[in-house]
């Protein structure tokens, strides 16, 4: 972070790639974040491109989009992270048409992504710690955990259930991260909420803040 500043440029490692990608912004990296955990996504980028169009009275107009991603289905995406709906102000809001009607041309989307709430981003960023391979753990721990919450269950009694949770809830985090288990983002993560199959729906929560 820069003191007194909402920007900390950086870098991210995208699980996706297994290579950095620069991130200029705090929100920045939040989206960075949840564009690597789409299991859709197969490449990102940052500031991919420069886009240029010319204004009806001839002044040129310049805009670099922050993020580029590129989906399964050969789509892709190019993508600004505002802080809040009105950051970069009238300017902003030109660029944004400009690109979005470029991207209209190529067979490409362009947004401005809302900022995530509170909650669910720092759930993601908790997550987020645990998305290299390595917290996968040792051969064949990530198959038991993935037969504990076979059916929902609380996320500590699972993990009690695998084994030694100091070795198995990295590989939890690890699991939920890529979408092998699922849970819901919108409260607190704590020991009691639950956790279930990739394709459980029925998200929701036990007890209290463990």
């Amino acid at each position: 972070m820069i003191p007194g500043r909402r920007w900390g440029p950086g870098l991210w490692w995208s699980a996706t790639t297994g290579r950095h990608v620069a991130a200029g912004s705090n929100a920045m990296r939040t989206q960075l974040m949840a564009l690597d955990r789409d299991p859709h996504v197969t490449g990102l980028a940052g500031r991919p491109v420069r886009v240029l169009w010319r204004e009806e009275r001839g002044r040129v107009r310049s805009w670099v989009p922050q993020l580029f991603a590129r989906y399964r289905d050969g789509t892709g995406l190019l993508a600004d992270c505002p802080s809040h709906p009105e950051a970069g102000g009238e300017r902003a809001l030109n660029a944004a048409a400009a690109v979005s009607e470029a991207c209209e041309e190529i067979g490409w989307a362009y947004r401005r992504l809302p900022p995530l709430a509170d909650v669910p981003a720092a759930n993601l960023k908790w997550l987020a710690g645990y998305r290299h391979p390595r917290n996968a753990g040792r051969p064949g721990l990530t198959a038991a955990v993935l037969e504990e919450f076979a059916r929902p269950r609380p996320l500590i009694e699972g993990a009690e259930a695998a084994g030694d949770p100091i070795e198995v809830l990295p590989a939890v985090f690890h699991a939920l991260w890529h979408g092998q288990l699922t849970t819901g983002l919108d409260t607190p993560l704590h020991e009691r909420v639950l956790v279930g199959p990739r394709h459980w729906n029925g998200l929701g929560e036990t007890g209290g803040v463990g």
